[in-house]
């Protein structure tokens, strides 16, 4: 038997490759599904079944691909209904794996169909547990992402509570516990950043395992303090419910190579973001006018979700050579499947061909530090999520977190200039570029907050300020 756990960093995601006696079983498979079936080739196995956890909200699985690639079924937990052919298991059905048997266990609360499956070892032995976002490694799955109006937060919270008590709590100490993602996932509020554990450790030290906690305080603990899903999430449902374009057409659609002047009419024509993936620290020095920074070396795919709300928003790329495909992928692991190309030869070839090209100041903390105490008008905003804000930031710098940009525009003023950090550039750039094109005058400050606490010039607090932008 063997258990692999395939971790994409980007999404904190989670994906298994279960294996006995010449059978396979994937768990939750990324978008991209050719190094699964070249994996099972290369052991000389099969690929049986495809096991989806649930409907998945902060990415596009690869279930239907895989499925149809490999001839595998794919199988969803009670009260799924899907818009493709799926095996729908009853409680506690049993699925023979070569020497092994995977065994459903219908765990209700992060969504309704969420569903935990059992590996039991050719002994008969209860070995490990593929939690999906149901358990993670200290935190529970978010109980608010229901897709049915008349099912509550606190409904699904209370049904989590349940399924944990009576269906995963119940199992040996020694069940190893996979879930379908790890710190930095917007799926819970207190991932760690270890990928797996024991159960026994998590009744221990997860705080929702707590033997003493009521239902009431479980819910009210569980609910408390979450932030909105990001607007990709319910899009990404329907199309893990619904179905969607085979990878291999989304990846000959966006890996068209434009020359500059293609490029330029494709941007005028369709009215595409230009999204720029480059490093932070190169988009600032030129980039194409009206273009966004996202950084592929970043959480990129997220941030992405969180900041175009539309799936179906064509795109064209401007990339570091060699990573087209990469980025093209990337994109459609959270359901952006209309890149319509990218420019050859990246921002190198534009600026060469003479065409417009934009950049955004950037300042060190000490340059920042000496316009803060000139009699000039400064406009700082800490673009980092209200929960780092709050721990510390700049005294009487008001918080414009990224997350809700789109959302908070018209407290900006035109005629103002803006000073940007966030922890350590990514995120600042990303606020700096959306602001430029859109006609703010942004500044943006190098090195973030992490290079402002150490330097040791500015005056910081923990007291949240009652400023305003305005």
């Amino acid at each position: 038997m063997k258990i692999e756990q395939i971790y994409t960093g980007c999404l904190a995601q989670g994906a298994y490759y279960v294996e006995s006696n010449g059978e396979v079983a994937i768990i939750d498979p990324l978008r991209e599904v050719q190094p699964y079936i070249e994996k099972a080739e290369k052991e000389g196995a099969e690929i049986k079944y495809v096991f989806e956890t649930h409907f998945h909200a902060d990415f596009v699985s690869g279930h239907v691909d895989l499925s149809q690639k490999t001839g595998a079924p794919i199988v969803y937990g009670p009260n799924a209904k899907t818009g493709f052919d799926a095996i729908v298991a009853e409680d506690n059905q049993e699925f023979k794996l070569g020497n092994v048997t995977i065994k459903v266990l219908h765990t209700p609360g992060h969504t309704m169909e969420s569903t935990c499956f059992l590996l039991i070892d050719e002994n008969g032995k209860e070995t490990a547990l593929f939690s999906g976002d149901t358990l993670f490694i200290g935190d529970v799955g978010r109980p608010d992402l229901a897709q049915k109006s008349d099912i509550t937060m606190e409904d699904l919270a209370g049904y989590l509570f349940d399924s944990l008590r009576n269906k995963i709590m119940t199992l040996p100490d020694d069940v190893v516990v996979y879930p379908a993602h790890g710190a930095g996932s917007a799926c819970g509020k207190n991932m760690s950043k270890e990928t797996t554990d024991l159960l026994g450790n998590q009744k221990q030290f997860n705080y929702a395992l707590r033997a003493d906690m009521s239902k009431e305080e479980f819910i009210k603990e569980v609910t408390d303090g979450l932030t909105p899903p990001p607007q990709y999430f319910p899009q990404n449902v329907k199309m893990n419910k619904d179905g969607y374009d085979s990878i291999d057409t989304v990846m000959e659609r966006g890996a068209q190579a434009l020359s500059p002047i293609a490029f330029e009419a494709a941007a005028n024509e369709t009215g595409a973001v230009i999204l720029d993936t480059r490093n932070p620290q190169d988009f600032t020095k030129g980039f194409i006018p009206n273009s966004i920074n996202i950084g592929l070396n970043g959480q990129f795919a997220p941030w992405v979700g969180a900041l175009i709300p539309d799936l179906k928003q064509e795109i064209l790329l401007i990339t570091e050579p060699g990573k087209e495909e990469e980025t093209v992928i990337r994109l459609a692991r959270v359901g952006y499947d209309h890149t319509l190309g990218y420019l050859k030869g990246g921002f190198e070839a534009w600026k060469a061909s003479g065409a417009e090209v934009d950049s955004i100041e950037s300042i060190s903390v000490e340059e920042l530090s000496n316009r803060m105490k000139s009699d000039q008008e400064i406009n700082v905003l800490d673009v980092r999520r209200p929960s780092e804000y709050i721990s510390e930031h700049v005294e009487d710098v008001p918080n414009f977190p990224l997350d809700y940009i789109n959302e908070n525009l018209a407290e900006l003023d035109r005629e103002k200039t803006y000073t940007l950090h966030c922890a350590g550039g990514y995120r600042s750039m990303i606020a700096a570029s959306i602001l430029n094109a859109r006609g703010y005058n942004v500044i943006d400050v190098d090195g973030g907050y992490g290079a402002i606490k150490k330097s040791e010039l500015f005056k910081t607090t923990d007291y949240v300020c009652p400023s305003t932008l305005k």
